[in-house]
């Protein structure tokens, strides 16, 4: 658009100086780096660049009462509009903006929209039983809390994370799969998990259940992470022979294996990422701090064992 008007009485920059007019600095800049002088016209030519913003509002305040407060007649100054699709301010640009002083240098601050549009939320999905709900520990003590405290340290401020946990003590994978299909699950998550099997085996579950049901279960948590394969980790079934609920069993442990096994070469077959922690597990009974006061669970020390195996794979999950 072409608007005319008489040269002003004072200049752009006087103008937001005498009225101390906030400006932040987003607007500021569409205002302040845009005035030239056409000798041919003798025009001041006062040129807006105004990026693609959720709110255009507070721009066009500030140009009517720049119009208004000017002498208004014609043809001495043209201000013309030209929306910028690409190339934001550069941090030269924004310090030199900063540098020009309307007496309200603290009160500048980047617009709300644009801190909108940089937050980034990163979904996290637990599936599992008693091993992801964390029984006999404290809510924030089991493996996907941990983890999710542990990745913000490892991320800049703006940025946030969701946790959500389909998990409860006793499931088996027939009880997983149930459980999700009534779940009303958004399938954009960015990293989900996967620990289930035990009580498959400690029920005395026919192993073909697990054969069938278990790549169902990755499948479906390949499905929740928007089809990306990349975003999913299957954890290792810990062994709980090596609790005193356990008493070092050897069946029970031959048993898990035998999950396990089938769990990590399925895994490796269709390249999904398979992180192991029974070895941990398996020091219950020499380091009784692994275990839970339950005397058959993991404890949070344990957990926190588990998080760090399980910490730079979901990094790499989230980052790349």
């Amino acid at each position: 658009m072409t608007i005319s008007m008489e040269t002003p009485t004072q200049s752009v920059e006087e103008f937001f100086l005498i009225n101390r007019l906030f400006v932040p600095k987003t607007i500021k800049r569409l205002f302040l780096r845009g005035v030239f002088y056409d000798f041919d016209s003798h025009k001041l030519k006062l040129y807006l660049y105004i990026k693609k913003m959720k709110n255009k509002t507070p721009i066009f305040i500030l140009l009517f009462s720049l119009l208004f407060t000017c002498n208004v007649n014609e043809n001495r100054i043209d201000i013309i509009e030209q929306i910028e699709e690409e190339s934001p301010p550069t941090d030269t640009e924004e310090e030199n903006d900063d540098n020009n002083g309307d007496g309200n240098e603290g009160d500048d601050s980047d617009d709300g929209d644009d801190q909108e549009q940089t937050q980034i939320t990163y979904k996290i999905l637990a599936l599992g039983d008693s091993y992801t709900i964390g029984a006999s520990v404290c809510d924030t003590c089991r493996f996907p809390e941990q983890l999710k405290d542990s990745l913000v340290t490892k991320f800049e401020s703006d940025t946030s994370f969701e946790l959500k946990v389909i998990a409860r003590t006793g499931w088996t994978t027939t009880s997983l799969i149930n459980a999700i299909d009534n779940e009303n699950i958004v399938n954009d998550y960015n990293l989900v998990s996967l620990l289930i099997g035990v009580n498959n085996q400690y029920q005395g579950k026919p192993f073909s259940l697990y054969e069938t049901e278990f790549p169902e279960l990755v499948n479906t948590a390949i499905s929740i992470a928007a089809n990306r394969k990349s975003k999913v980790l299957v954890i290792s079934i810990p062994d709980y022979a090596y609790t005193p609920f356990g008493r070092g069993n050897p069946i029970i442990s031959a048993e898990i294996d035998t999950y396990n096994t089938f769990a990590k070469n399925y895994c490796t077959e269709n390249n999904i990422s398979y992180i192991n922690i029974t070895d941990i597990t398996r020091m219950g009974l020499e380091n009784t701090a692994l275990v839970a006061s339950d005397g058959l669970h993991p404890s949070k020390l344990a957990y926190s064992k588990f998080v760090e195996r399980i910490l730079p794979v979901a990094l790499d999950k989230l980052k790349d």
